[in-house]
C-alpha cells in the first residue's frame, strides 16, 4: 500500500535562501537572486516525481541517505513536505531546493505528483 504523502500549499521559508546558495554555485549572483524572486511569485504546479528526475538528469539517491532517510520518517509520520524548487535550464531541469524530498518521495511512489514551483 503507498504511503499518503502530504504536501505544504507552499515552499517554508527557508527554502529559498537555500535555493539562492545552490544557485549561486551555477550562475551569476544576480542572476540566482533574480530567479529565487520570481520562484517566490510563482504558482505551485504538480508535475510526476519520474518526470522531474528524467528533466533534471541528476541520480537517485538511495533510501540509505541521511537526508532522504529523514524526509521519508516525515512522510511515514504523515508530516507535510514542502513543494520543490525549479529552475527551467537550457537542457535540464535545475533542483534549485528540493533534491532530497524528490527522492525520498520517488523511492515511495515514483508516479506521485510533486508540488514545485518553477520558473
Amino acid at each position: 500500500m503507498t504511503e499518503t504523502i502530504g504536501w505544504l500549499p507552499e515552499p517554508e521559508e527557508h527554502n529559498y535562501p537555500a535555493a539562492l546558495s545552490y544557485l549561486e554555485l551555477l550562475l551569476p549572483s544576480e542572476k540566482a537572486a533574480g530567479l529565487v524572486e520570481k520562484l517566490r511569485a510563482a504558482s505551485v504546479a504538480q508535475f510526476k516525481a519520474k518526470d522531474i528526475f528524467r528533466a533534471s538528469g541528476l541520480s537517485l539517491l538511495g533510501v540509505s541517505n541521511w537526508h532522504v532517510e529523514k524526509d521519508r520518517k516525515k512522510i511515514a509520520s504523515r508530516k507535510k513536505l514542502s513543494p520543490i524548487l525549479l529552475v527551467r535550464g537550457d537542457d535540464r531541469v535545475i533542483i534549485a531546493d528540493g533534491y532530497h524530498r524528490l527522492c525520498a518521495v520517488y523511492s515511495i511512489d515514483e508516479d506521485a505528483l510533486i508540488p514545485c514551483k518553477i520558473v
